[in-house]
């Protein structure tokens, strides 16, 4: 398998958007940030905030597009050609609907789901091959409320699991960036079975 070179989280830019369930793709890479002791700084050529990290040795992108989540894409294909990064070389962590919050999964290519960031990535790699860390934000329960309810802060219990999510995410970086992709699927699963993943009340 690949090594991952590059990590793209997606979110939409600006503090009107920072605590909401739809930049849960900013915070797992801000901690990344933060653990790495640098600054991501914003580069025109790539659309978005970008530095470089290192970790245990291993080189690492990572990437905040700023292009509002429907055209992140943009952002990405710019980095990813820039450096001559593959598609299943990059992982991108977005919020996922599908999972409730503290859960946490990985895996490479499928469908967009119906996220505008995953749709648009896809469409400007021409390719749905790269790698997905999907982070459990729950449901509202009517897929008419979705908008609305993304673009929300999670209560304080969802917040708390989305955070020990995104710290077990972390624990598999090394094997990531090793290329053991396989490994850190495993392992990131088993982690994930033995919690208890916070089910959301329908939002008032």
């Amino acid at each position: 398998m690949s090594p991952i070179k590059l990590i793209v989280g997606l979110g939409n830019p600006g503090a009107d958007y920072a605590a909401t369930r739809h930049n849960a793709g900013f915070w797992w890479v801000d901690q990344l940030a933060r653990d790495a002791g640098i600054s991501l700084r914003h580069d025109a050529k790539f659309h978005g905030l970008a530095g470089r990290a290192r970790f245990d040795g291993r080189e690492v992108w990572l990437l905040e597009p700023q292009t509002y989540m429907n055209k992140s894409g943009l952002s990405v294909v710019a980095l990813a050609q820039f450096y001559k990064i593959l598609p299943n070389e990059i992982l991108v962590v977005h919020d996922e609907l599908d999972l409730p919050a503290g859960q946490v999964k990985l895996k490479q290519g499928g469908g967009h789901g119906g996220h505008n960031g995953l749709r648009d990535i896809q469409t400007h790699l021409s390719t749905p091959a790269f790698w997905r860390l999907r982070v459990g934000v729950g449901h509202p329960g009517n897929r008419n409320e979705v908008v609305n309810f993304v673009l929300k802060p999670p209560r304080k219990e969802e917040q708390d699991a989305i955070d020990d999510a995104l710290t077990r995410a972390h624990h598999v970086l090394p094997m990531l960036l090793a290329g053991e992709t396989g490994a850190a699927m495993q392992k990131l699963h088993t982690d994930d079975s033995k919690t208890r993943p916070h089910k959301p009340l329908p939002e008032g």
